[in-house]
């Protein structure tokens, strides 16, 4: 096995208010964020983690949440610092804060990137109220739109605007008249991605009437011409981005990377040459019991049995437009191409990918029914 790129994701859990359709681990505000003491547990909990780096340095930073714009700028920047102290980046690292587009957090934007962040990540989702109220949004049209004018005047190397299609009661004019608005203001990276309802939300208890399945698939294909034709290139399953701004980040995940995960409930994933095996992670999910320094921050560990390997590899790999080099395979996951040698077989058979020698891509039928297609590797 190699150890690939390494990368850290950390999770700020708070919110102003759970959106309905939300299933990442957010709560939301019942009092004062402990902001500072929440950063040294951040801190603390990664100095557990710091031999899984095994001399590498960080090649991307993701402050994920919940809304972490809700963190002032000294304490993002206490915990930059106090990150790179433990593991050193690299000349080049992409470093992403993801935020609400209301107007407290964008003022935030120019100390976040004095901070050291280098890329913002706004959580558009829709520009009409009425979707943003359905969605539970507590930002309106004008924030977003200047949230985005102010990402582009202060220094960042990109910025993305998160976006929403197939949403309750939405037509086909709806959705591209969203689209056309985010494509105008010419972000460098634009993520668009369909409602699902996801189990254990309240659009799972109470669901909301979605578009049928034809005005999907109608949103999708204009949708991806308008993206296309203005010059994004769709490089994931949901990501559109002007050439060279990929998010690496991402990319290092899609890639079958490394990657640390500090913050309640943040998942890891890690290349552990000692043992030659790939290792899971996850932190405890509540901030009670995260901040509770009668226990560890580690809920959870495994390694990834030999059987799995594959499909956690190609369920990640598949999801890139990208061609990719099969002995990545080997490289990655230490198995040899036998293991996989007749399920690949069976996807080029059924149109689902191709190669030329050991280089491998997924068709465009591939990449329509990527579900068929993984299952051919569980």
């Amino acid at each position: 096995m190699k150890l690939p790129p390494l990368s850290l994701y950390v999770h700020i859990p708070w919110c102003v208010q759970k959106c309905p359709y939300c299933d990442f681990n957010s709560h939301g505000l019942k009092s004062e964020i402990p902001e500072s003491a929440y950063v040294q547990h951040l801190l603390d909990d990664l100095k557990t983690d710091v031999s899984y780096a095994q001399g590498r340095e960080l090649t991307s930073i993701f402050i994920g949440g919940g809304t972490p714009s809700l963190f002032s700028e000294k304490a993002i920047s206490d915990l930059l610092q106090g990150i790179e102290r433990l593991i050193p980046f690299s000349n080049t690292i992409e470093i992403t804060l993801e935020a609400n587009p209301g107007t407290v957090e964008a003022e935030r934007f120019i100390g976040y990137r004095a901070a050291g962040v280098n890329r913002i990540s706004i959580g558009v989702q829709s520009l009409q109220q009425d979707k943003l109220k359905s969605l539970g949004r507590i930002h309106d049209a004008n924030e977003a739109i200047n949230a985005a004018k102010l990402a582009k005047t202060i220094g960042l190397n990109s910025f993305n605007m998160d976006l929403m299609h197939g949403l309750p009661d939405q037509s086909i004019d709806d959705a591209l008249s969203d689209l056309k608005q985010v494509i105008a203001l010419n972000p460098p990276h634009i993520s668009w991605y369909q409602l699902t309802i996801e189990p254990n939300t309240q659009f799972a208890s109470k669901p909301p009437i979605l578009p049928a399945d034809e005005t999907l698939w109608q949103i999708q294909e204009q949708g991806h011409k308008l993206l296309s034709d203005a010059g994004y290139q769709q490089y994931e399953i949901s990501g559109y981005a002007k050439p060279g701004f990929q998010c690496q980040h991402n990319l290092n995940y899609w890639r079958f990377g490394d990657y640390l995960g500090i913050g309640c409930g943040a998942h890891g994933k890690i290349t552990d040459l000692t043992s030659n095996k790939i290792v899971r992670t996850v932190k405890v999910k509540h901030p009670k019991g995260y901040m509770d320094l009668t226990r560890p921050y580690l809920f959870d560990s495994w390694h990834v049995e030999k059987d799995e390997l594959p499909f956690e590899y190609f369920m990640n790999r598949l999801r890139l437009q990208e061609t990719f080099n099969i002995n990545e395979f080997v490289d990655l996951t230490g198995l040899p191409i036998s293991e996989v040698h007749s399920n690949l077989n069976q996807a080029v058979n059924a149109g689902l990918m191709q190669q030329n020698e050991e280089i491998w891509h997924v068709t465009a039928k591939g990449h329509r029914f990527l579900n068929d297609l993984l299952q051919l590797f569980v």
